[in-house]
This record gives C-alpha cells, structure tokens and sequence, in this order.
C-alpha cells in the first residue's frame, strides 16, 4: 500500500467554480489536522507555461521560488497553505507532449508507435505522482484544470481513472466541484446540471466520491439525498459551498460542512485529531473588524480583470489584517491617466500603488500618477514595471532628462534610464527567458527597506527583462532617489526610496508573490500602515 494518498479535484457544467479554493481549503483542513499535505495543478491548455499568455486570457502568472511561471491557483496554495510551491505543482498539457516528443527524439520509444494511450497518459501520470513520490508527504490534493467532458481535458481524466484501478479506491479519491443553479423563475434549485456532469464523469470510468456544489443558497436535505441518490455518492458526501464573503471563509464552512472528515473516511484514515484553526480564526476576526478604513490606488492596464493582480490585491487583505485596516482598492486604468486629470482621478486615495506589466500602453499614465504622489507626499509603492516608471519619472522631473525612458518603451532612446539587461540581449525565445524566481538583494543599512524588513539580506521572486541602468545611478542618488537594495551577483538596484518623501519605494522584484495569511510580507504591511497614518493626518 502506497504511504502517499491521492485526492483529484475535478470540475463541471461550467468553470470558475473554485476548484483551486476548494482544493486550498481541504488542503488547509488536513494541514491542520497535521497531515503533511501538497496540491498540483494540471492545465489543460497546450501553452508550455502560462508565461507568454495575455493577463485576459489567463489572470495572473504567479512565479515561484525555483522561477516557475505557473498557474494563479498556485498563489492560492501558498497562501492558505504558507508554504512554497515549485515547477513540480504546475503541469500543462504543453509540458507533457514536449516531454513525449523529446523522449521519442531520443529513441526512448524505438519501434513504438507513440499514442495518447499509452505514452501521454503514462507521462501524466508520472508527473501526478511525482511530489508523493518524494515520501514528504501523507496527501497530494491535484486540481484538474478545465471543465469535465472538454476534449483537452480527456486524457487526464483518463489518466486519474487508471490511477484509482492502479492504486486503489482507498489510496485515490476524486472530487467532482459542480454548479447547483437558481431559477429564479421557478423559485428553485436545479440539480438536473449536476446530474449530466456526473454522468459524463461516468461516461469517462469515473465514479466521483464527493460532490461540491457551488450554489447561491442553501441545499436543504432533500435536495442532498437527490443529488447523492442520481449520482451514487453518499449523501454526507454531497458538500455544499455556497458564496461567501471571503474566500477566507471557505476552509472554515467545508470544516462545518464535514468535507475533511468525509475525506479521511475514504481514504481509510484515522479521524482523531480536530484541525487547528486558531491562527487562522485570529485572521479572520482581525479582517472582519477592521478599526480603520483607506483607499489605495492601484494603478495598472489590465484592471478590467481583478486576476490580473490577484497576489496584490491578496496581499493587500492579509497587510491590511495585520493592520487591523480594511483596504479599499480604487481601481484606476493607466490608459485614462493624464498630467491634466491626476488632481480628479487620484484625490482622496490614501497611498497609490503602480502594478507591474509589460510594453508601452498606459505608461505616461503611470508617469502621471506617480509624478502627482511625489509631489502631493502620498504614500507610493512601485512593483517591478511601478518601480522603472518611477526611476523614469524621477529622471525627467527632478533631474531635468526630459527624453528619460526605458529601451522597452523606445528602443533608441538617447537617455536609457531603464535598459535591458545584458543577459537578455541575446534572447531570442519568449517563454520561460526572464529573469525568474528568487534573486538575493543587500540592504543599506538605515534604509526604509531595512527598517521594514529588519535584515541585511533578503531573497525575493522576480519575473522581468529590464533593470535600472547603473550608468545613471550616481545621478539619480545625489538628486535623491537611492538604491537602497542591490543585488550582490549582478550590482544591479532592486530597491529605490526617495528618503525626503513620507513614504516612497519602488522594487524590482514581486514582493506580492510571497505574502500568505499567516505571513503578511513585510513591504505590504508596511506601506498600509503608512497609507492608514497618511489617512489620520487626513481625517
């Protein structure tokens, strides 16, 4: 009997149903119970990674330590879990024919004919049991990507139904996350959905064992004992989730719902210990009764789509917990910018943050707000693309360099505050060609970014091309910008401050990707607290 349990999450009639919450939550609740617990994600799409997609067609991409560009989802397994995922927990289908295709190259396959069955569905599963494998862990949770009965999705839904003949039904479970519809109309739930999601579950050799039902209102327990009749589960396994405040809230109501418990009950594993929650209780009560209110600008080209900056606006929730504040964001495109505007568009926020991104569109907006924030002594905080926009600012404004920009935006520009870094020059390949994952960074003593992180030496995740260009750094410093964190290896800045300024700081690197519940980063918590000052001065 294998030591390592294997829990698949799978999802149907429609997606953004939360399978990446609810795979978190269960996740949360074991961990809690001190099973040392991992969740991966599987990725439908033929993308090698998400790295090259567009933030609308994919939110977020979240990098990790080893310099991973992953999935959003796996942001949501580092918060709630507060632990740091890699590579391992992010598997797209384009990783798997790749990995195939260079087995084949190399004779691997020598006479075979390579086929989806067996080749590819031995490949996913290989790569499903490759973090149980590691005898770290007592539960892998593995999120499927992707609606059930989707022709990319098939052959990992292949994969798990050999996965539970191969290793049995008490070591290997599946969930099934579906949608229980209101009609309004008629005044009552449907679960007719639920029904055909299943089936065609079934249709795949897969009998679900629990069924989450995502709903607008309560399942009473008539609708359970159909739901569990038409589908073949047990009606203790029918598990309601149903809209909440937070997605904070979701570990603690599939707690009350028995989600966990039902889980153990499976996988034929002792039920004898209650999860510890008081930490995350502590969070939850510190969220819902915040003692102060303030709004934060966030400034960016794709807030149309909240998961573009999904880690910010996390981080934002968990600082603005430790501060017992309840952050507002204002939402501000950088596009409807202007010098002219600023006044209207940016009054009565208490702090502003530029997000990161890519290309020239929006920039001369974010130039514009940061410029207004200088001047005006509102707290500022640039991330990545924030922090360059800055440095440019500040070059054009306070120095006088009127043509400052960065060769991203203007490949000739005759004033390269912001350059490409020499590694990259000779890049030719888009994807996966950043500078990825976790660099160090040495603060300067008696800095702001030392005060805040109180150590001379931190490491930080980083996802980008251009750095600031050193060739003007003895000018920006001696009109006020500083370096405050340099990267050892490279002598490259990461951290910039205006110490004159109540609070102004940029960073090269993507603090937001490293804040959980349980450790708010320090940069966060510490540009709330003085957006929550700036705000008393105001009141």
């Amino acid at each position: 009997m294998p030591k390592t349990k294997y829990v698949f999450v799978t999802g149907g009639v429609t997606s953004s149903l939360g399978k990446g919450i609810i795979s978190a939550s269960l996740a949360n609740l074991l961990q809690a119970r001190g099973l040392k617990t991992t969740i991966q994600k599987f990725d439908p799409y033929i993308n090698v990674d998400p790295g090259t997609l567009n933030p609308y067609e994919h939110g977020e991409c979240f990098v990790t330590d080893d310099g991973a560009e992953t999935d959003l989802d796996l942001g949501h397994y580092e918060r709630f879990l507060n632990v740091r995922t890699s590579q391992a927990n992010n598997v797209t289908t384009g990783r798997i024919y790749q990995s195939v295709i260079e087995k084949e190259r190399r004779g691997e396959f020598l006479g075979k004919t390579v086929q989806v069955i067996p080749h590819i569905t031995n490949e996913i599963k290989e790569r499903m049991q490759l973090l149980g494998s590691t005898g770290e862990y007592d539960m892998v949770i593995t999120e499927i990507g992707g609606t059930v009965g989707d022709i990319e999705s098939l052959p990992y839904i292949e994969a798990v139904r050999q996965l539970r003949w191969e290793l049995g039904r008490e070591n290997c479970i599946v969930i099934h996350l579906t949608l229980v519809p209101y009609l309004s109309a008629a005044a009552e739930l449907k679960t007719k959905p639920t029904q055909h999601s299943v089936k065609t579950l079934m249709e795949s050799g897969i009998n679900a064992d629990v069924l989450v039902c995502r709903t607008e209102h309560e399942l009473s327990k008539d609708i359970r004992n159909k739901i569990a009749l038409f589908c073949n589960v047990k009606p203790e396994a029918v598990i309601q989730s149903i809209d909440a405040d937070t997605i904070y809230d979701v570990p603690l109501m599939m707690l009350d719902e028995g989600l966990d418990r039902v889980v153990l009950d499976l996988l034929t594993l002792p039920d004898n210990l209650e999860p510890d929650l008081t930490n995350w209780k502590e969070f939850l009560s510190r969220l819902k009764n915040p003692k102060q209110r303030i709004r934060i600008g966030l400034v960016g080209k794709y807030v149309e789509l909240q998961d573009s900056y999904k880690s910010i606006l996390e981080a934002f929730i968990h600082a603005g917990a430790a501060n017992e504040v309840k952050v507002e964001i204002v939402s501000i495109h950088s596009e409807h910018l202007t010098p002219e505007n600023c006044t209207e568009k940016l009054e009565g926020l208490h702090g502003l943050l530029v997000a990161p991104g890519f290309g020239s569109r929006g920039i001369e907006g974010k130039i514009s707000a940061i410029k207004y924030v200088r001047e005006n002594n509102i707290p500022f905080f640039g991330i990545c693309l924030g922090m360059q926009m800055a440095v440019i600012e500040f070059a054009r404004n306070v120095i006088g360099i009127k043509d400052a920009n960065s060769t991203e935006m203007v490949e000739d520009t005759s004033n390269p505050v912001i350059s490409l870094m020499d590694e990259q020059k000779e890049v030719e390949n888009k994807g996966g060609t950043m500078r990825l994952g976790t660099w160090d960074c040495t603060l300067y003593p008696g800095s702001r970014a030392h005060e805040i992180y109180q150590k001379d030496a931190i490491s930080e995740r980083h996802r980008h091309r251009y750095e600031l260009n050193n060739l003007y750094l003895e000018q920006l410093t001696s009109n006020g910008l500083k370096a405050t964190g340099i990267n050892p290896e490279t002598g490259l800045a990461e951290i910039v401050e205006i110490e004159s300024h109540p609070w102004f700081l940029g960073v090269q690197y993507h603090p937001e990707y490293k804040s959980t519940v349980l450790a708010p980063h320090p940069l966060f918590s510490a540009f709330v607290q003085a957006c929550s000052q700036y705000a008393k001065t105001k009141n």
